[in-house]
């Protein structure tokens, strides 16, 4: 995500740090570049002229160009400005109230809503709640169908009734059933349309008027840009919403709407979605957001991500299998799954500072970690444990089991012993073993892999 975007600006500023001093003519013309690249990324025109005033009546003064690094300090202005357009501060559900509370999800078809239902349910249960979903959209062939399965993988009840039923009569029925169950909160999916229209509109103020939900969020698809900041503002103009969802941001490499939907809309978005996956969903954090565009990483959401992936059991196990230097396959089988979990491994290098994969020519192949997985489960028990015991018999079997080439199964088994014989020579945990380990690491899922 912001692709395109943390490029063309990595460029500008690159060469804006690159002078010793600067006047105010260097920073109008760097800006007016950025304003380029704010509507090559599909920003809003007045979001993007607004935006580039405000950061130019600050960057013009003498604060910025006196400092010994003026080209830095514009970027800090950047990176400041675009935080406060964005939100400034992260804004999560506000459930306080009636029980069970209440959640109300909007948008037009396609957006992403139903999916969107599924994971704040997720989100909710993971934080303790006991969420119940309502289908209430009947105008969508099979989105009945599509919560009821998404409720069921996540176990999370959904209540649904007779076809025909009036809308907010299902969402009455709906808290009703959850209140009846002893949940404490309920996420009603409404229906859509293809676009805005009157009826949709005066059918989602009678649910809101008959439920007075605790949060009204709007699903905003990342991917129509503009057209997305557009459809917020019109919401919120009939409907008074409190957050967006802004879906699809992972396949979106312009970032338009995330910029533009708060000035627009005036309303902030509280949630993204990062992937397909019910799991690949965060809160929003305008300042880690500003930092990833920037290029400087997202150290924050990374340790969070791996907080959840991480099995501390199996951590400890690793630990005691590097001190005994007993460091077997199953051990190396049991990270990368956890690696797995974090999310593509594209996303996980834009969270580290200064890493930018498209510019370090770095291919990214997730695929690479399923073929290593791939060829380990084709391993017997004691083949895992004692991988020197593989002769050229076993290797044919395993490649033939994984589906993979001989080459690939003797990289694999090759980098594997390096690895152990790097992590035997120095003592674990030193700032020596953490060196050679990132040294074999760095290059997992390249398709020019060091590793595998």
């Amino acid at each position: 995500m912001f692709e395109n975007l943390s490029s063309s600006l990595d460029d500008i500023f690159r060469r804006l740090r690159g002078r010793g001093k600067l006047s105010p003519g260097n920073i109008k013309d760097a800006l007016g570049e950025v304003r380029k690249a704010l509507l090559a990324a599909d920003v809003n025109y007045r979001v993007a002229k607004d935006f580039v005033k405000r950061v130019e009546q600050v960057a013009v003064g003498q604060e910025v160009l006196r400092s010994l690094t003026p080209g830095q300090q514009v970027v800090r202005v950047v990176h400041d400005e675009l935080v406060k357009l964005m939100g400034a501060s992260a804004q999560d559900l506000r459930l306080d109230g009636s029980s069970p509370a209440v959640v109300m999800l909007v948008g037009l078809q396609g957006s992403g809503k139903t999916t969107a239902c599924g994971k704040v349910a997720l989100l909710l249960k993971k934080r303790g709640r006991h969420p119940h979903l309502v289908a209430a959209d009947f105008y969508r062939p099979a989105a009945v169908d599509q919560l009821l399965q998404l409720g069921e993988s996540i176990a999370v009840p959904v209540y649904r009734a007779s076809e025909g039923t009036d809308p907010v009569e299902i969402c009455r029925q709906g808290v009703h059933a959850a209140r009846k169950a002893g949940d404490d909160a309920v996420i009603l999916d409404t229906a859509g349309r293809l676009n805005i229209d009157d009826a949709m509109m005066r059918e989602l103020e009678r649910i809101k008027k008959a439920l007075a939900p605790q949060e009204i969020l709007l699903v905003a698809d990342a991917m129509t840009g503009q057209i997305a900041a557009e459809v917020a503002r019109d919401f919120a103009e009939r409907l008074d919403f409190s957050g967006v969802i802004l879906t699809k941001l992972d396949g979106d490499a312009r970032g338009g709407a995330a910029l533009s939907i708060r000035e627009v809309s005036g309303k902030p978005i509280k949630f993204i979605s990062v992937g397909e996956k019910l799991d690949a969903f965060e809160v929003f954090h305008p300042e880690r957001m500003a930092s990833r565009i920037l290029g400087m990483g997202d150290v924050v959401s990374l340790v969070e991500r791996v907080q959840e992936a991480v099995d501390q059991e199996e951590a400890a196990k690793l630990e005691k299998s590097l001190r005994t230097k007993r460091l077997s396959l199953d051990d190396f089988l049991g990270q990368l799954q956890q690696v797995k979990k974090m999310g593509p491994l594209d996303q996980l290098l834009g969270m580290l500072p200064g890493v930018n994969p498209r510019m370090l020519d770095m291919q990214l192949d997730d695929k690479a970690l399923c073929h290593v997985e791939a060829m380990i489960r084709s391993m017997t028990r004691q083949e895992r444990v004692r991988p020197d015991i593989i002769n050229g018999s076993r290797r044919r079997r395993i490649a033939l089991g994984s589906g993979r080439s001989v080459q690939e199964v003797n990289r694999l088994l090759r980098q594997f012993d390096l690895m152990r014989k790097m992590l035997s020579r120095h003592r674990p945990g030193s700032p020596a073993a953490a060196r050679s380990a990132a040294a074999q690491v760095k290059h997992i899922g390249t398709k020019r892999p060091r590793l595998f």
